[in-house]
C-alpha cells in the first residue's frame, strides 16, 4: 500500500534491500535490523517510511519474537527532527496511522510501543525533546503511558556476589513447576506488565503467556534455570531465568515468593543467575526493571548492575 498526499508518500519497504533507506534516520537498535529481517523477526511489510522525494521525514516498525508471528511490539518510530514541530507531529502522525492500519489487523489490540531513552534525558534539554516528540504522536494515536524501565548491565571484571550461604539451589523439575511459582510471584508484583495483565487474567494465565512469549523462545540451556529453596527441605522461596535472547545474556526474569519477601533473598537468587551467565564468558549481561520498583532496582545496583539506558512503555486500551 503507497498513500500519498500533497509532496508526502507513506508506503513499506519493498524489500531487504531498502534497509539503507529505512536507515536514513537513525536509532540505538539500527544494527539488530538486518539479522531481524533476515531471521523473520521483522518482514518489509512491517517497515514502513514517509518520504518527501528520496528523504525520509518519518519511519516505524514492528517486531515479534519468532518468524510467522503477529507483530509483539512497536519499538521504532522516529522523525526527522530537523522538521518543524508542527509539521514533524503531522507526518508523525499520517504515518502512525497509515501504518497501523496496514499492519495491525482491525479489532486487535495494537502492539505496545517502547523507546529506549538515554538516562539523563529529562536534563538533557535535545534528549528530551526528542522523546517527548515521539511520544505525543503515540499520545495522539491514542496510547497512553504504562511505565518507565531502567536497563541495566553488568560488565566483566565486575566482582561476582559470594555463593548464598542462605539458600539452595536446583534446576526447574519442569514448565508446571515453574509456571506455579510465576503466578504465586505475581501476588503483590510491583512490575507494571504484570499487574496490567491481572486486570484481564488470571495471575496462572498471566504466567503462561510470559512462559510462551519469553522463555519458549530462549535457546540457552533450561538447566541454567533455578529454583531457591530453603535448606533442609524448607522449600521453594524463588527463582531465576539466565538466558540468551537474540541480542544478549539476560536475566529474563527474577522473583521471590510473598511469603519469603523483605528478607532480602532476592540478593542471594540474582547472584546465582548472575554467576551461572559469567561462567559462559559473556560480554555482558543485560536486566531491566521498572523505575519505581525501587527494591529490585537497588538489587541489581548491589550485584554491581549499572543503568546504562532507561525505556518507555506505551500501550493501547
Amino acid at each position: 500500500m503507497t498513500t500519498s498526499a500533497s509532496d508526502i508518500t507513506i508506503r513499506p519497504l519493498a524489500g531487504p534491500g531498502e534497509l539503507g533507506l529505512f536507515q536514513q534516520l537513525s536509532y540505538v537498535l539500527d544494527h539488530e535490523l538486518a539479522d531481524d529481517l533476515a531471521t523473520g523477526r521483522r518482514i518489509p511489510g512491517w517497515m514502513w517510511v514517509a518520504l518527501r522525494g528520496d528523504r525520509v521525514l518519518a519511519r516505524i516498525a514492528w517486531w515479534t519474537g519468532t518468524s510467522g508471528a503477529a507483530p509483539r511490539s512497536l519499538d521504532f518510530f522516529d522523525v526527522d527532527d530537523s522538521l518543524p514541530a508542527p509539521e514533524r507531529h503531522e507526518i508523525g502522525l499520517r504515518l502512525v496511522n497509515t501504518a497501523t492500519a496496514a499492519v495491525v489487523p482491525a479489532g486487535v489490540t495494537r502492539p505496545e510501543y517502547g523507546r529506549f531513552v538515554p538516562g539523563d534525558w529529562r536534563e538533557d534539554p535535545a534528549a528530551r525533546e526528542v522523546v517527548e516528540t515521539r511520544l505525543a504522536v503515540m499520545a495522539a494515536c491514542g496510547a497512553t503511558p504504562l511505565v518507565e524501565r531502567l536497563r541495566l548491565e553488568w560488565r566483566p571484571g565486575t566482582p561476582l556476589p559470594a555463593e548464598s550461604t542462605r539458600l539452595t539451589f536446583r534446576p526447574a523439575t519442569d514448565r508446571d513447576e515453574l509456571i506455579a511459582l510465576m503466578a504465586l510471584v505475581a501476588e503483590g508484583s510491583l512490575d507494571e506488565h504484570t499487574r496490567e495483565e491481572l486486570l484481564t487474567m488470571t495471575p496462572r494465565a498471566s504466567a503462561e503467556l510470559m512462559y510462551e512469549e519469553e522463555f519458549e523462545t530462549n535457546t540457552t540451556p533450561r538447566a541454567w534455570w533455578r529454583i531457591a529453596e530453603l535448606p533442609g527441605g524448607g522449600g521453594p522461596v524463588g527463582f531465576v531465568i539466565p538466558a540468551r535472547n537474540s541480542y544478549n545474556p539476560i536475566i529474563s526474569y527474577i522473583g521471590v515468593l510473598p511469603a519469603h519477601r523483605g528478607h532480602g533473598y532476592i540478593d542471594d537468587i540474582l547472584a546465582e543467575g548472575t554467576r551461572i551467565l559469567a561462567a559462559q564468558n559473556v560480554p555482558r549481561i543485560r536486566a531491566a526493571t521498572d523505575l519505581p520498583n525501587v527494591p529490585m532496582a537497588n538489587a541489581f545496583s548491589r550485584a554491581g548492575y549499572v543503568v546504562f539506558e532507561r525505556a518507555i512503555n506505551m500501550i493501547w486500551k
